[in-house]
This record gives structure tokens, sequence and C-alpha cells, in this order.
């Protein structure tokens, strides 16, 4: 299949490459009055908030936003979730979700960008949309990759986008792969994302949601910038879809794990009575702050951190469900992204001790 090729016309200063042609969405501009006057109004420069945070001169691209939903049409995605997260944060830098629409249409969030990308700047909102995936399709994010990341997966993805400038300033990259012969049954189907995630060096815990492209990234360690960053696609193939066979040829796919000896069974303490003592829950503050830094950013990666609390709790007795009520109590990304990724992150994390029920790491102390 011959693929078009385009990329977004709003690139930062800091962006690697620009393309020579644009075509298709955007070829176009949106004729919504939005688009006619975002040049002059921007994110609203000169304006604070009532916290005193800045509002910068970042200009939002709603032309950009509807190019990244036509990359994710011309592989199939026809549903989105939409989520709105502002720029306040907690004392663990987790940021406010402000308003929550499952199961969108394409045709509607089409239509209503124009307006969310309008508003969002004035209420400092970040807009981030989940595609489902496509019937027969596995779309896989590819999160977290430096710059010689994303080029190096760039030609097997139908889309590339950069979210942030990056600890060293040359940008923290997405690429998107729609593979078109992922294994069908389910647990086979995680087991060959969870290599390729590996094998890529993305993040393993990707939630499958992403930033819209033009949105400005509202965040508060970038207040201090000259402007917020604002999320672009470096680089996109049309309907680009990939073989499993290419990728592992590529050597993007990690092999598969064997599984480790199992732990010999493991006997609950009793009380003086004779009865068995209550279970106890690791420690999730533990998990969080002995979590890897997210790349190209200056806080621990909550992702991996509600990873190893739920394989922990797994590994302790605790069940599926229980966990992901526990994740929902206390991670900041299970209250953003909802009960969906709580129960998602249990369930990965008791597959995970199934395969190698053997762990040579630190434990994490009880709560």
């Amino acid at each position: 299949m011959r693929h078009r090729r385009y990329a977004a016309i709003t690139m930062s200063p800091h962006s690697p490459t620009r393309a020579g042609s644009i075509d298709g969405a955007l070829s176009k501009r949106s004729t919504h009055p939005d688009a006619s006057n975002k040049e002059k109004h921007g994110a609203g420069a000169g304006m604070t908030t009532k916290d005193g945070v800045g509002v910068s001169a970042a200009k939002h691209d709603t032309a950009a936003a509807l190019a990244m939903l036509t990359a994710f049409a011309d592989i199939g995605v026809r549903i989105f979730d939409i989520t709105f997260t502002n720029i306040e944060e907690d004392e663990r830098g987790r940021q406010k979700v402000v308003g929550v629409r499952k199961n969108r249409s394409l045709a509607e969030v089409r239509r209503s960008m124009p307006y969310m990308m309008a508003n969002a700047p004035k209420r400092q909102n970040n807009i981030i949309i989940r595609p489902h995936d496509p019937s027969g399709i596995a779309v896989v994010q590819l999160d977290d990759l430096d710059s010689a990341g994303a080029a190096r997966l760039s030609a097997h993805s139908f889309m590339v986008i950069r979210t942030s400038p990056g600890k060293d300033g040359a940008g923290n990259y997405q690429a998107w792969v729609a593979v078109k012969d992922a294994p069908a049954d389910k647990e086979a189907g995680k087991d060959f994302e969870r290599r390729l995630r590996n094998g890529a060096g993305a993040d393993r815990t990707a939630s499958g949601a992403t930033r819209i492209a033009g949105s400005i990234n509202f965040k508060r360690k970038y207040a201090t910038l000259p402007a917020f960053p604002v999320v672009e696609i470096t680089a996109a193939a049309s309907g680009r879809m990939v073989a499993v066979a290419d990728l592992e040829l590529a050597g993007l796919v990690a092999p598969r794990e064997e599984p480790r000896p199992a732990l010999p069974a493991y006997s609950r303490p009793v009380t003086p009575s004779g009865r068995p003592s209550r279970k106890k829950w690791p420690s999730y503050t533990f998990c969080l702050q002995h979590a890897p830094m997210r790349q190209g950013e200056d806080r621990p990666d909550i992702s991996r951190a509600d990873f190893v609390f739920a394989r922990t709790a797994s590994e302790w007795g605790w069940e599926v469900p229980e966990i992901a009520d526990r994740l929902m109590e206390f991670s900041s990304k299970a209250k953003q992204n909802g009960y969906a990724y709580a129960l998602r992150t249990a369930t990965n994390a008791a597959a995970s001790v199934e395969r190698q029920p053997y762990r040579e790491r630190a434990t994490p102390r009880p709560a």
C-alpha cells in the first residue's frame, strides 16, 4: 500500500523536522470561527489565573486536532473516549479531571472539536482522547519515547506526535502503530502488545489515551516557560498498517518471557487463637516513592507505581477487584482515567504474577 504522508503545521521551535507537503486533513483549515481567530487570540496571552499561574501565548491548532482524528479514522477507528483535565494539581502532582465523555462517534468528535479547542485554553484544560480499537486491528500506543526512539519507529507507525519538550529539550514522543494481524485471543494480544512496548523501549503501562494534537499541554511545570508546549504531529502515514512479522524483523518485539519458578506456597500467619490473621496491603506510598521518573519529567511514573503496587498486592493474596478498588482510592491516574484503568492494571498485574511468580527486587513494605 502506498501511504500519503503529512505532518502537522503547528511546530514548536524544538521540533526536529518539518514536512514539505501537506495533504488530506492538514491541507484544509477549519472554517469554524475558532480557526480564523486563533492566530490573534491564541491561548490568552497576558492573562493570569486566579492562583497566579500565567497563561502563555501558545496557540491551539484545530486543524492539527482534526488531522489526528483523520489519522485514526484512516486505520478504522470510529469511537473515542474524551477526558478533560485541568492544570490544577494536588500535592502528588495529580491533575483534576473536570469532564469525561465516553463512546463518542468520530463524526460527533469532529463536529465538537472546534468548540472544545477554542474553550479549553480559557479554562487551562487538557483534551485527552482514547481511540477504541477497530475490528481486527490492534492500535498500540508507544509512549515516553525520546527523539531517537521516535525516529526508529517512524517507518512502522501511522502517526508520531511530540507531547512536550522533554527533560533534554529534544522532545517527548509517542508513536502509534496499527497492527493488522495481532493475535485475536485476548491474552495473547495483550502479551504481544506488552512485548512490542518492551522491544520499542516504550512505557510498558501506557494507557492508550493521548492529548489531542494541536492542543496546549497545560501543566504547572510549564508555566515558567515562554509558552506552554503544543502537542504536534511530527510524522504520519495515512492508513499505514503493519504485520507482526515486520515488527519482529525490525527487532521491535521483545521475546516471550520465560516463567520463573514459583515461590513456595505462602502460609498466612495465624493469631494466638489459631484464626488466620488479616491480610495486609503493600504501601502505595512506598511504590510511588520508588517508581522510576517519567521520561523527560521530574515526577514519578504513576503507571509503573500502580503496576508494582497491584502486582505486589496480587502476590500477597488480594483479588483483582479488591486491588482495583484500592487503586481507585490511592492512585491519581486511576482517579483520572476511571475504574476501567484500575481494573485493567490489576488484571495485568495478576496475570504477570501467574507468568512470573518470582521477582528479584525489593518488596514494598506493608501499609
